[in-house]
């Protein structure tokens, strides 16, 4: 049976040493799941400690992980070419900032209001206007994730559709320069692609790594890739700080080349067996184990002692009860996860496999970025709120907008009308009123002093026998004693026109 393209998600993973491409088929009984169809994979070209350096031989790899994603699927590169991508940049900005809005109650019953998207949106932009001013110069907010809400003072998980008069929100925004970026989108779409999403790596890795109930009871996922050595840390189920640090197993492949005085490429080869071929046939071969193994351990005790623990500096055990899920590549290595241990006092686990049973060979935690894209895309598709990006948001508010706009204009009036009592004004005196100017001051600067006031307050219009009344909103001058009736029938008088 043909495969549609709408039941598709494809992730693309652009690593240092690896560009990877994932098909997935969507679940026809269970939407929420997926099965896993095919891979591309293609050696990284073009890419330097995650970060693209030449846009034409990344290009490159991207066209072959498309090409090898096609000839194990044998699905059309057209129904491909929607692609949720996964990549690294240096620089990565994350910062918390608070945010909160009144939710005021129905004008009639004065009751709490129920929480809706469109208040959430207006949560997420008044945290936004709470962020440090150089988290907006040149840089792109990748990843806005809501790390705690609470309602009338009152945590919550999920405050959607919950009833209450003030909601509060701590939002984790994570930037990375907008240069890296565009560079991305250029990439994939020099290679036919068109870009549906975009995803930090040590997200993704994340989030194909990490199982909910240890994302609960709070973790720090640690990926360590090719170039660069990504972190996050969960703590409620939210990821609350993501970060990345500038080495990987590239730097390993270096040091036993210099050290060993070999090309390269047998660095990486000897890297990748050393821990599982017996040491004597690798010294038939002229190699000095006992060397290479001192100088992988060395890289791996300075990753972990000077970097990693300066990173989780503030972090204690007592905050990350699962704690540390580490991924990876270099992860394989026997024992690093007792080197880990000592270092930071912390409980690891090795992941052996990604969360989504990947076959062809790829069960293995290198490929973990590659099933997190996965579970990225059925995530955001269940709750827009949990991950979000600043393109996305800011089109949605002005769709939001657009919509609001003519509803706000079309029920000013109708505001207006209903803190009036009809029943109060004369039937006669309202069709027997000629038509004059509004006493009341222009609308807009009527809502400036309607801010000022508390809710449900009436207008205090003009009392002649005030002597300290001062109103500089009114142009005009103050109305007569007897004008407040005749302006409320010219008012009603207007309104049964309207309909």
């Amino acid at each position: 049976m043909p495969v549609k393209s709408d039941s598709l998600l494809v992730g693309l993973s652009m690593g240092t040493t690896k560009t990877t491409m994932i098909v997935a088929e969507r679940d026809r009984d269970y939407p929420d799941s997926v099965h896993v169809i095919g891979f591309g994979d293609a050696p990284s070209r073009g890419i330097s400690r995650g970060v693209i350096v030449n846009i034409q031989e990344a290009q490159q790899s991207v066209t072959k992980a498309l090409q090898d994603a096609q000839g194990m699927t044998g699905i059309s590169s057209r129904k491909l070419s929607n692609v949720v991508v996964a990549f690294n940049a240096m620089d990565i900005k994350s910062e918390s900032s608070h945010g909160f809005i009144t939710l005021p109650g129905m004008s009639s019953t004065r009751e709490s209001k129920s929480v809706e998207r469109k208040d959430l949106d207006r949560l997420i932009g008044r945290a936004r206007e709470d962020l440090n001013v150089n988290l907006r110069n040149n840089l792109y907010s990748l990843h806005m994730i809501p790390t705690s809400y609470e309602l009338d003072g009152r945590p919550v998980d999920e405050p959607l559709n919950m009833n209450g008069n003030r909601l509060d929100m701590w939002l984790q925004t994570v930037a990375v320069p907008i240069n890296h970026v565009q560079n991305v989108k250029d990439c994939v779409r020099k290679a036919g692609l068109e870009v549906k999403g975009l995803i930090l790596k040590p997200l993704a890795s994340s989030l194909g790594a990490v199982y909910e109930e240890e994302m609960r009871s709070g973790c720090i996922s640690i990926c360590i890739g090719g170039g660069t050595t990504g972190i996050v840390l969960y703590r409620g189920g939210r990821a609350f700080r993501v970060f990345s640090i500038p080495i990987g197993g590239d730097h390993i492949k270096s040091d036993l080349a210099t050290v060993l005085h070999m090309h390269p490429g047998q660095a990486e080869q000897l890297k990748k067996i050393i821990f599982t071929t017996n040491p004597e046939e690798l010294r038939s071969e002229g190699i000095d184990v006992d060397l290479a193994v001192q100088v992988i351990l060395a890289r791996v005790e300075e990753l972990f002692g000077d970097y990693v623990r300066a990173a989780l500096a503030e972090c204690t055990p007592q905050h990350f009860p699962s704690g540390i899920i580490l991924s990876g590549g270099v992860s394989k290595t026997p024992g690093i996860e007792n080197i880990l241990a000592d270092i930071l006092q912390m409980p690891v686990r090795k992941v052996s496999e990604p969360i989504y049973p990947l076959s062809y060979g790829l069960d293995n935690p290198a490929y973990v970025s590659a099933a997190g894209i996965l579970k990225y895309c059925l995530i955001k598709e269940s709750d827009p709120y949990v991950f979000m990006d600043a393109e996305q948001f800011n089109n949605r508010t002005r769709r939001d907008e657009r919509d609001n706009r003519d509803d706000d204009n079309n029920n000013d009036n109708r505001e207006d009308f209903d803190r009036v009592d009809s029943d109060d004004i004369n039937e006669r005196e309202r069709d027997d009123t000629p038509e004059r100017e509004d006493p009341r001051p222009p609308k807009r600067e009527r809502e400036k002093t309607r801010s000022k006031r508390p809710i449900y307050e009436e207008p205090d219009y003009y009392d002649p026998d005030n002597d300290d009344y001062e109103n500089d909103d009114y142009d005009d001058d103050p109305p007569k004693e007897n004008n407040l009736r005749e302006a409320i029938g010219n008012f009603m008088t207007r309104l049964r026109g309207l309909f």
